[in-house]
C-alpha cells in the first residue's frame, strides 16, 4: 500500500516507494544504500547477494524489519511490492540482471558502466523500451553542483561551439583491490571502463552530443608487472592484474568536434587531471568544486573562477546534498512524477560504444568507424 509522505525540503507530496536490492558489496554500502536510506519516502525491502550474511548485514543496517534476504535474485523480482530494483553487481552481470528486472516490470538503477559490451547495452535499452519503465545508469558526476553549471552555460551558447574536450581520469596510483575490479572477465577491462566511463558520460552529457564518427585508441600495460608499494590501497599482484593499468582515447564527432580520453590507475603524472571543453567563445575546466572559465572581452584575454552554489540544483533548491545523495534523490523523484531520469540508458549506450571501440582500436590498430 502506497502512503503519502510530505518532504520539509521540498514541501511536497511524495509517495512510498519500495525498493529491492541486488549485490549488497562495496558501491552498494558506500553510495546507493546510505543516500537511499535518507529519504524518507522510499523502503528498502529486498536484499540479493551470493555471499547470503552480505546481504543480512545490508539489512540489518538499512532494510525495514521485515525485508528480504536472499541469494537468488529469482526469488526477489518475484515480490510484487517491490516497483525499484538497484543492480549493483560486478559489470559481467549487469545486462542479464537489468533486462530481467525490467521484465519483471521494476524500475531499474544499474551501477556504471551499463555494461560489459555494446551489444548487452544495446540489448538492456531495447528491454527498457519494452517494458515501459525506467532505465538508468549511475553517472553521479551528472548530480554535481559544477557539471550542472556549466551545462546551462553551454546550453545558453556562453562558450560558444564546444569543439575540443579533454575528459581525464587519471590516477597516479591507485589500483583498486578490493572486489573483482583486477579480473577481466568480470569487468571486461581496466581503469578505461571503471572510470574513463565517468569521464567519458560527463563529456557527452554537457555538450549533448551523442553523434560519433569514429575512435582510436591504445592500451597499456606498463606498470601493473611490478608491485607498488606506493599503491593507496596496498601492493597489488602483478598475476592478478589481468587488464590494463591505463588507456587512451581520440574520439571525432560527425560535427568535426573532438575528444581525447586519459585513464590510469598507474602512471607516472604529476599533474591536474581536469576536464576541459573549449568553445569559440570561452573555455571551462573544472578544478574540483570550482569552474575555472576563460575567454575574451572588449580585445583582452580574461579568466575568472566560480564556486557554483551547492544548493542551486536543477531539483531541490536549497538542499545541500552530496552528489550520490542527489542522485537517488532524483532518480525517485523521477519514479514518483513519472519524469525521465537524468541519466537516459540511450545516452549511456553510447560510452559503453565508445568504451568497446578504445578497446578494439587498440587491438587492432584501426580506427573504429561507428
Amino acid at each position: 500500500m502506497s502512503i503519502a509522505i510530505v518532504t520539509e525540503s521540498t514541501s511536497e507530496t511524495m509517495r512510498e516507494v519500495h525498493v529491492g536490492i541486488i549485490g549488497c558489496g562495496g558501491i552498494a554500502n558506500g553510495k546507493h544504500l546510505p543516500s537511499l536510506h535518507k529519504l524518507p519516502n522510499v523502503k528498502i525491502v529486498a536484499f540479493c547477494d551470493l555471499i547470503k550474511e552480505r546481504a543480512q548485514k545490508a539489512k540489518e543496517e538499512y532494510g525495514t524489519e521485515d525485508a528480504l534476504v536472499c541469494t537468488d535474485y529469482h526469488t526477489l523480482l518475484q515480490q510484487g511490492d517491490i516497483e525499484v530494483v538497484h543492480v549493483l553487481t560486478p559489470n559481467c552481470a549487469h545486462a542479464e540482471l537489468s533486462i530481467a528486472a525490467l521484465k519483471a516490470g521494476k524500475h531499474v538503477m544499474c551501477e556504471k558502466p551499463m555494461a560489459s559490451s555494446y551489444a548487452e547495452a544495446k540489448a538492456m535499452v531495447e528491454a527498457a523500451k519494452e517494458s515501459g519503465k525506467f532505465l538508468t545508469i549511475g553517472y553521479q558526476t551528472r548530480s554535481q553542483v559544477t557539471h550542472q553549471y556549466v551545462r546551462h552555460m553551454i546550453e545558453r551558447g556562453d562558450l560558444g561551439e564546444i569543439y575540443y574536450i579533454k575528459a581525464p581520469a587519471l590516477r597516479r596510483r591507485g589500483v583498486p583491490l578490493w572486489g573483482v575490479f583486477l579480473d577481466k572477465e568480470k569487468q571486461g577491462g581496466g581503469p578505461m571502463i571503471d572510470i574513463g566511463t565517468h569521464s567519458i558520460d560527463a563529456a557527452l552529457a554537457l555538450i549533448h552530443n551523442y553523434d560519433v564518427e569514429s575512435v582510436s585508441g591504445s592500451v597499456y600495460r606498463k606498470l601493473a608487472d611490478t608491485a607498488m608499494n606506493s599503491n593507496e590501497w596496498g601492493i597489488w599482484k602483478p598475476e592478478e592484474f589481468q587488464v590494463e593499468d591505463s588507456a587512451m582515447g581520440w574520439v571525432k564527432f560527425k560535427n568535426g568536434a573532438t575528444m581525447v580520453v586519459e585513464t590510469a590507475w598507474a602512471i607516472n603524472f604529476d599533474g591536474e587531471a581536469n576536464m576541459t571543453l573549449c568553445g569559440t567563445k570561452g573555455g571551462a575546466e573544472f578544478r574540483g568544486d570550482i569552474v575555472h572559465l576563460n575567454g575574451e572581452k572588449d580585445g583582452s584575454l580574461y579568466t575568472c573562477d566560480i564556486k557554483p552554489n551547492s544548493t542551486a540544483r536543477d531539483l531541490f533548491h536549497g538542499e545541500n546534498l552530496k552528489c550520490e545523495e542527489y542522485e537517488a534523490k532524483q532518480w525517485i523523484y523521477s519514479i514518483v512524477h513519472q519524469i525521465p531520469p537524468i541519466t537516459k540508458p540511450e545516452e549511456a549506450c553510447v560510452v559503453s560504444h565508445i568504451i568497446e571501440a578504445i578497446y578494439e582500436s587498440a587491438k587492432t590498430g584501426k580506427t573504429i568507424y561507428f
